[in-house]
């Protein structure tokens, strides 16, 4: 059985690779390293940030705007509505916003962990959210009958 020679130490003017990262002669192996993460984007982070912030306040004002669709029911004292239909396209103008904004929400921060592009996923929430509430605006006017939209 051999024992093996000890290291000797680097001749004198040279640098022997540092194996702490961040000091300058350090140099990664190749074999067996874990591929880098892409960088943080700080930009698209606080824009998309900004943008689902902006969304809550949408919902808000959507969710707000879908109470005053039970006022559908005003006319249906002379006409023949369909209570129910009012009754969904209310609930549809309350709730489906903040559907929209959750789902807005959860996918923004999955991209955002992931470090990909996130700032599209609030426009395309703040248009769900809008068409959420025409939405609901529709089916409350389908229930009375010569309504328009």
């Amino acid at each position: 059985m051999t024992t093996p020679e000890p290291e000797q130490p680097a001749p004198a003017g040279t640098t022997a690779p540092s194996p702490y990262p961040g000091s300058p002669a350090y140099t990664p192996s190749p074999e067996g390293a874990a591929p880098a993460k892409p960088p943080v984007k700080v930009l698209d982070l606080v824009i998309t940030i900004v943008l689902l912030v902006a969304d809550a306040v949408l919902a808000t004002l959507a969710s707000f705007m879908g109470i005053f669709l039970v006022m559908a029911s005003d006319s249906c004292g002379v006409r023949d509505c369909n209570v129910d239909l009012i009754t969904l396209g209310w609930l549809m103008g309350m709730i489906l916003p903040w559907v929209m904004l959750v789902v807005t929400v959860v996918v923004a921060i999955v991209l955002m962990v992931k470090r990909r592009l996130a700032f599209w996923v609030p426009l395309v929430g703040a248009a769900l959210i809008v068409l959420s509430l025409v939405a609901a605006f529709m089916v409350a006017s389908a229930a009375v009958p010569g309504s328009t939209l």
